[in-house]
């Protein structure tokens, strides 16, 4: 008897994590003739595109090596078994010491000798991690599943026929998964219009896209920039242009200091808030552990999802995720924190439970029981920490823009606060509820993948600290200035020009970037294959009470792939970020019940199912 086939299109983190799945569940769920996983990706496996070695070693993770791993523990609820491994920062340790034998590149080594739980990692050694991961799955694949390498593209896809560039033959097999990632997307209409300006007044404009993949090499030395965005991709651009030509940063008595190599151009950063986001917080807990989720909880869903009538997010759901998030930050500071309120916990306990969110009650429960503001959640002031003021020149704002900085790091760094990271902790419980109301079809998608997906990236997703002070050390040698919150773009005679409602003025420049990923969108996405199934209504955008999403349709119980009828596809599935499941990242933190283990466990389990059926039976 032939084994079964597979083809899991893309071996980034996603592909080997649904490939570590499949081992795990074999021993109950696989068939006696066993099972051939084609890995197809024209990157390495493992790392994939995103992660690879072959990228700049200026650029970081955004996550300390203690809070990635890309293993199951016993937190996750799957049904499938738990097949533990390191975290990254144990994997660190397990080589220096020579537990783990790992051929670790050479200029990797400092680092990793370096490496500390709370360190945040190179994406060149995140990439060797991964390496080690798909070599560590690999070397425990149970007897009946073997891996072939692809280091191609899939060009198309015909039934579950898969057509590799360069190969004359499809491989026919019995399933298929995507696990392909973010979705490049061609220009939308307004992203077209810029472009066009530029093309007949001779200016430069980047459109939306991944930092790394981007030539800059033709913005020009002490050119004036406009840069539209101010979160991950915008500090990988800053170091790209700054570093990356030949800057350097050193430390001194007052703090970090950049040193021109005269190579860089200045950039004016601006974006809707006007400020960067949060940067990491460089300290754990200090308090009891946290209960989490208390007010935003499988029941809470279930509830929400019982009134059987559109929700509106802000009305419906946002009251009980705030209370979620004040739960975690006020947990963290009254028993972290004892001396900085002045009741007991249970007591602010009973009390926080019983009163609505935001109300009058609690609102006079915290000011009786925090009495310093500084130690109050404010959930407006931190979304938008600009809004209401208005500055009189660009260099005053400038001045506040730094003392805001120079704040968010202090407190960063101080365990006195760490009232934040309790807050951070409770909005990752609550991304993981988040899926289960999108797929109800009840909130619009405009609420929870727009303004909700913003504010968790805005704080629960910043850089590494470091890059705030380098962001300050550049602002000091004028090679970065601040353009303030809600930036307009116009085009006028002489380029594209920057306003914004922070300060009177503009700034006028040849040459613009957008800062940021390209938004998810099946209908204008890049990837041949995609456009592809999509063109043959095999794969569908999400739409949400009608609205398009931009995420591939996707079945979220076990990521079968949905057609433009909404039809569940026998033997065709997607996983990944773009997809209805909205998983947050390709990583974890260990015992976290991570959504995307949970994900891939139960894809694993029915993809071991459907390929032991005949061609022509259906899965349901």
């Amino acid at each position: 008897m032939a084994p079964s086939q597979l083809a899991i299109v893309g071996a980034g983190p996603r592909g080997i994590g649904v490939l570590e799945r499949l081992s795990a569940n074999a021993a109950e769920l696989l068939g006696p003739a066993g099972l051939v996983v084609h890995l197809i990706d024209p990157f390495p496996p493992g790392a994939g595109r995103i992660w690879r070695y072959e990228q700049s070693p200026l650029l970081r993770m955004n996550s300390m090596a203690e809070d990635v791993t890309m293993f199951t523990d016993d937190s996750v609820t799957m049904t499938g078994p738990v097949r533990s491994g390191p975290s990254l920062w144990q994997w660190a340790q397990e080589v220096r010491n020579g537990r783990i034998g790992y051929d670790v590149p050479a200029d990797l080594r400092d680092e990793l000798d370096a490496l500390r739980g709370t360190s945040f990692p190179t994406r060149r050694l995140t990439s060797a991690y991964l390496d080690w991961v798909y070599r560590h799955v690999l070397a425990g694949l149970p007897r009946g599943i073997e891996v072939v390498e692809h280091r191609t593209r899939v060009t198309r896809i015909d039934g579950t026929r898969v057509w590799l560039a360069g190969v004359a033959e499809p491989l026919d097999a019995d399933a298929v998964v995507l696990t392909v990632g973010h979705l490049d997307a061609d220009p939308g209409s307004v992203e077209r219009e810029l472009a066009g300006f530029a093309a007949r007044h001779g200016l430069a404009y980047y459109p939306a896209g991944y930092t790394a993949d981007v030539d800059y090499e033709h913005v020009a030395p002490g050119e004036p920039v406009l840069v539209r965005g101010f979160g991950l991709a915008f500090v990988d651009l800053m170091l790209l242009l700054t570093e990356g030509r030949g800057g350097r940063f050193t430390e001194r008595a007052g703090g970090l200091v950049y040193q021109r190599s005269g190579a860089e151009p200045v950039l004016h950063i601006g974006s809707r808030r006007g400020v960067p986001y949060h940067a990491k917080p460089g300290y754990r807990l200090q308090g009891a552990p946290l209960e989490l989720p208390r007010f935003f909880d499988q029941a809470r869903v279930a509830e929400l999802l019982a009134r059987e009538r559109h929700l509106d997010f802000r009305a419906d759901v946002w009251p009980h995720v705030a209370k979620e998030l004040a739960w975690g930050y006020y947990s963290e500071l009254f028993t972290g924190h004892p001396s900085r309120v002045l009741v007991p916990f249970a007591e602010f306990a009973r009390g926080f439970a019983a009163f609505d969110w935001d109300s009058g009650e609690m609102q006079a429960l915290v000011r009786r029981a925090v009495p310093a503001e500084e130690d109050r959640l404010d959930l407006d002031r931190l979304d938008r920490p600009l809004a209401g003021l208005r500055f009189g020149s660009a260099e005053e704002f400038g001045k506040y823009l730094r003392s805001y900085v120079e704040a968010d790091l202090a407190r960063r760094a101080d365990a006195r606060y760490s009232a934040d990271l309790g807050a951070f902790m409770a909005l990752l419980s609550v991304y993981q509820q988040m899926p289960a109301l999108m797929a109800s079809g009840r909130l619009d998608v405009s609420d929870v993948d727009g303004w909700w997906h913003g504010f968790f990236s805005y704080y629960a997703s910043g850089p590494p600290p470091r890059r705030l002070h380098e962001l300050l050390a550049l602002h000091q040698a004028g090679v970065v200035s601040f353009l303030g919150a809600d930036v307009r773009i116009s085009l006028g005679e002489d380029g594209f020009v920057a306003s914004s409602g922070s300060f009177p003025g503009s700034v006028t420049a040849r040459t613009l970037i957008e800062a940021r990923l390209p938004p998810p969108s099946v209908s204008r996405a890049s990837d041949g294959l995609l456009a592809q199934l999509r063109g043959a209504g095999e794969l569908a955008e999400e739409r949400v009470r009608d609205l398009p999403s931009g995420l591939i349709h996707t079945r979220v119980s076990d990521g079968r792939l949905l057609d433009a009828l909404g039809r569940p596809q026998p033997r065709r599935f997607a996983l990944g970020p773009h997809t209805s499941a909205r998983s947050a990242a390709a990583f974890t933190r260990p015992r976290t019940n991570g959504p995307s283990f949970r994900q891939n466990d139960a894809a694993a389990r029915e993809i071991l199912r459907v390929v032991r059926e005949p061609r022509d039976g259906v899965a349901e």
